[in-house]
């Protein structure tokens, strides 16, 4: 039986990309007769057959100092264990498999600074993001695999990723292999929209005839809420008013309340909060839409074209990659501007264009699945399996 090593600070079912997406790998691996290890912070007990190590990091540790910690003590704790896949998911020193879910640290911190709208603060935040031992020691050990002599499979999720990684670590792109994030087709796919859609919309008081643009965020500034927001208020002030926003995640911070009430979209756009379940959101929106600032490879793009939902996003989410812009979705300049987005929007008030693209991006997100990516991963562990001498 082979012994792999994961490691990151939380484990869950329930969290972000990177801690759902290990979890549902081990799921995968075990059932493939592997060995599987977590070490960690945290971990909510699924699944069960995982064995956890818990790394001790004291809380009282600044931040720059607790993210070098737990990349030290990893080290030391893996080396007891003789391992045939150690995968690191950024923030580990010692792997022989490397796969980033947040992209090129510097990179990704220097395209979320746009979010900031003023040049002199966005400078100012700039700078003082450069001097902070925080990032510093992040670059510290996202970088280990690229200054190791015995460099480790590295993966990106995204071919943005690649990109990145090639250049800011001056690596050929030929050493880097894309493995893109998969969607769970069984519990996303169009055929929700058949047995789940219409409670939801009366629920809101959303008419049948009224197109539903759908944000899941739980970072509303970066993923470019506000920049949709006011392209909102522009397709209101142009006389195009047959639209609504659902936002799921995140509740309205006070700015983004005000903007809200002077544009006049308050009966145009809600907010759920947070949800356990997304699926139906899907089903009963029509354009899925994520002007984000930066996301290496944003899953819920993923989970939107499995549902059957057009996307408009924008350059900096890896996600774009897999869109074939203007069939089924469109991809914004960064930072996105509301003008550009307002003018994809009303693209997209268009009935028959959004049944083309949905039945495009239902097609499209058939090379995408859950399957297809742990198939991939498991391909590349069988390559890099052997145990790691320190």
């Amino acid at each position: 039986m082979k012994k792999i090593a994961l490691a990151m600070e939380n484990f869950s079912r329930y969290g972000g990309g990177a801690e759902s997406y290990a979890v549902s790998l081990a799921e995968t691996l075990i059932g493939n007769s592997w060995e599987v290890h977590f070490y960690g912070l945290q971990w909510d007990g699924e699944p069960k057959e995982a064995v956890f190590h818990k790394i001790d990091v004291p809380r009282f540790l600044p931040a720059g100092a607790r993210i070098v910690a737990f990349a030290l003590k990893h080290r030391r704790a893996v080396k007891r264990i003789p391992f045939d896949v150690v995968l690191g998911f950024g923030n580990t020193i010692s792997m022989n498999v490397y796969q980033s879910h947040g992209g090129v640290h510097w990179l990704s911190t220097e395209r979320k600074l746009y979010v900031i709208g003023h040049p002199f603060l966005r400078a100012l935040k700039r700078l003082l993001t450069r001097l902070s031992l925080k990032h510093r020691a992040r670059h510290w050990v996202e970088s280990a695999p690229f200054r190791s002599s015995a460099r480790p499979k590295i993966v990106a999720i995204s071919d943005m990723i690649r990109e990145d990684m090639a250049s800011y670590f001056h690596v050929d792109r030929s050493q880097i292999e894309v493995v893109y994030n998969g969607v769970d087709t069984d519990r996303y796919n169009a055929a929700l929209r058949d047995t789940r859609r219409g409670p939801l919309r009366r629920q809101f008081g959303i008419g049948d005839e009224e197109v539903v643009f759908l944000i899941v965020s739980y970072d509303l500034r970066k993923k470019g809420i506000e920049p949709l927001v006011d392209a909102a208020g522009l397709l209101m002030e142009s006389g195009d008013r047959n639209f609504r926003i659902i936002v799921v995640g995140e509740r309205p911070y006070r700015r983004l309340s005000r903007k809200i009430e002077t544009l006049g979209l308050g009966r145009a756009v809600f907010f759920t909060g947070r949800v356990t379940r997304t699926d139906e959101y899907y089903a009963n929106a029509d354009v899925f839409v994520l002007p984000t600032y930066y996301d290496a490879c944003s899953l819920v793009v993923f989970e939107a074209m499995a549902c059957g939902l057009p996307v408009i996003t924008t350059e900096y989410n890896g996600a774009a990659g897999i869109l074939r812009d203007g069939v089924d979705g469109y991809v914004l300049s960064h930072p996105p501007r509301p003008e550009e987005l307002a003018g994809t929007m009303r693209l997209m008030l268009s009935e028959q264009r959004r049944r083309e693209m949905s039945l495009a991006a239902s097609r499209n997100i058939e090379e995408y699945t859950i399957a297809r990516n742990h198939q991939q991963m498991m391909r590349i562990f069988d390559e890099a399996s052997k145990p790691l001498l320190f």
